[in-house]
């Protein structure tokens, strides 16, 4: 089992910047992925960055050039650098670790709120 503890989030303005930052712990050698999600209001959850199971790190078009998704030293922990923050970034962002052979496969964090207000 992986659990994840995420920190960072609250309310700025339009143009500032936040950090995020994500802490994995138990089973992490069976972790192949991590990544942010975030989920506005009446919508679908979406991949805002990750590092792929491949290798890759990708970001959802309308975030590339103003987020930035980092490894900390110990690989247990990623962090999401968001600059020129936007009205429609406002969402609960999620981390998400991804394993290919330990059930239930997808781990959550437990969510926090990112507020840009205009």
């Amino acid at each position: 089992q992986v659990q994840l503890v995420e920190s960072g989030g609250g309310l700025v303005q339009t143009g500032r910047s936040l950090s995020l930052s994500c802490v994995a712990s138990g089973s992490i050698s069976s972790i192949n992925a991590m990544g942010w999600y975030r989920q506005a209001p009446g919508k679908q959850r979406e991949l805002v960055a990750e590092f792929s199971s491949s290798g890759t790190t990708n970001y959802v078009e309308s975030v590339r050039g103003r987020f930035t998704i980092s490894r900390g030293d110990a690989k247990n922990i990623i962090y999401l650098q968001m600059n020129s923050l936007k009205p429609e970034d406002t969402a609960v962002y999620y981390c998400n670790a991804w394993s290919a052979t330990m059930s239930p496969y997808d781990y959550w964090g437990q969510g926090t709120q990112v507020t840009v207000s205009s």
